[in-house]
Formats: structure tokens, sequence, C-alpha cells
């Protein structure tokens, strides 16, 4: 491998990186794309490389597109990279500005492999379609058609997303009604195609609509909980009375709703996250 290419890849580095973080979401597993795409790049006679820019992002969207249909065989989180810091001060408002980005993440765990690819490859990085169809396996009217699926899908403008104080009041207003019991007004804070995905030992357990929500919104409403952070989205983590552990529980808002529950109740994932002290006592 040349110096000159070697340089060329670097050159490339941060946008591939960008690319793959895009992609799959989680900071780790896009590090682990690009150094695979360098390897790839590293066994590969360069005089057979007309365009290296389109070579490596192809090469990057094969290996992030083989990384997401594997987690759709066994869907995992990146649990250690999420930052759940305790709600207090004004570092939190700052911290749920960021969240648009965060929630669009979570959106586009909503899509299948070949939606998210084409669209974040398209509409984030203005990959021509034919290149993603090469990528994908697939004609570029079916390319085409997989992105503007999933722009249907993501449907909600970062700008739908509500302010830092209306969340809290939402995700607040929620937690009340599900202590009391209070359907009505858990149906009123909850968005009537909410999705809730709960991450158990047994795997991940997904609940589809309003009313389904509201029904099992007790379930998690015995325990007291610390109001926290989850990766800059409002949430609620819970302790048992020996101080471990017994969930993470983060709220997606858009338009005054919560749109989407994301709860961690995994003793094994719980354990790789960075938890703040419950009240009181330690761990």
């Amino acid at each position: 491998m040349s110096e000159t290419v070697a340089e060329a890849f670097e050159a490339q580095r941060d946008r591939l990186r960008a690319v793959a973080h895009r992609v799959l979401g989680s900071h780790s597993d896009a590090e682990d794309v690009v150094q695979e795409a360098w390897l790839r790049l590293s066994r590969q006679d360069a005089a057979t490389i007309d365009n290296l820019d389109g070579w490596l992002t192809t090469v990057v969207g094969r290996i992030s597109l083989d990384v997401l249909r594997a987690r759709r065989a066994r869907p995992e989180a990146p649990y250690d990279e999420v930052v759940v810091t305790v709600a207090e001060g004004p570092e939190e408002d700052v911290a749920l500005a960021d969240s648009v980005g965060l929630a669009l993440l979570v959106v586009l765990e909503s899509l299948g492999p070949g939606e998210r690819l084409a669209f974040v490859l398209h509409d984030l990085f203005a990959v021509p379609f034919e290149e993603i169809a090469r990528i994908l396996g697939k004609s570029t009217a079916a390319a085409k058609m997989l992105a503007s699926r999933a722009r249907r899908k993501v449907r909600t403008p970062p700008a739908s997303l509500s302010s830092g104080r209306s969340q809290r009041e939402v995700v607040q207003a929620f937690l009340t009604a599900a202590r009391d019991g209070d359907f009505e007004e858990l149906l009123r804070v909850l968005d009537p195609e909410v999705r809730l995905t709960v991450d158990t030992p047994d795997g991940v357990v997904v609940v589809l609509g309003a009313t389904n929500v509201a029904a099992g919104a007790r379930f998690g409403a015995a325990s007291a909980g610390r109001k926290v952070l989850v990766g800059g989205l409002p949430g609620v983590v819970a302790w048992r009375p020996d101080g471990s552990p017994l969930s993470v529980v983060a709220f997606t808002v858009v338009d005054g709703r919560i749109a989407r529950i994301a709860a961690v109740a995994d003793p094994v994932k719980l354990a790789s996250m960075a938890l703040p002290e419950p009240p009181g006592g330690s761990r």
C-alpha cells in the first residue's frame, strides 16, 4: 500500500466515520466499519480503483448493511455508549437541545436495513442512487423506492420536537398518570402510534400503539425512580431495594406527545451503563 493511497484514505476517514455512524448509530461500530474498510483497501490493488472516494463509500456502505442485517437477526443496542446523567441544572437544557439528532437516530431504528442505508446515504450524504443501488444489489429504481419509503417513515421534522421544558412536562405527566393509574391521561400524553421497546433478559419486546402502551404503563410505575437524561433524552432510572439498577427508560417527545419509549431492564445491559448512584445510598 503506497503512502499516497494511505494519505488519501486518512483524508476520507472522518467522512467515512460520519457515514457509518449515521447508518449504525454507534461510534464503536462506526470505527470498526472504517477499520474494516481500511483492511479491505490494503488488500486491494489500488491501480484497479478508478474513484477511491466512491469505492470507499461503497465498501463502508456494504459493511454497514451487513451490520444492520445482523442486528435485525439479533437486536442489540450499544448501551455502553449511552450517557446517563442526573437531570439537574442548566446543562439539561443543552443536552435536551442535542436530542434532535438523537431522536432522528431513534426513528432510523424503525427502518429496515435497506431503507436506512438508502435514506442516510442519499438524503444526508448526497450519494447518487446509482451508487446506492450497487451497494444494495438492487436496481436504481428500487433504491429510490427504499429511500422514498424511509422518508415517509421519518415524517416528523426536527423542528416539531418539543422544547426542553415541554419534554420534561410531558414526561412528568406520563409518570404521574402511570403512578395514579389514570388511563385517560396516559392516552392524552401518548402519541397514537407510540412505540415502546423493552430490552429484557429474554430479548427485545416491542409494544405498539397508545392503548397497548397505556395498558402496561403501571407495570413500570411501582418503583420510585430518579429523573435523568439518557443520551440527552428525558428519562428515569429506577433501583431495587438493594441498590442494584432495575431499569432505565428514555422518552422521545414530539408535538407535545410521547412518540417513543425505550426501556432497558436486562441486568447485563444495565451493568454496562454508567449510571448515577441511587438517592441516599451507594450501589
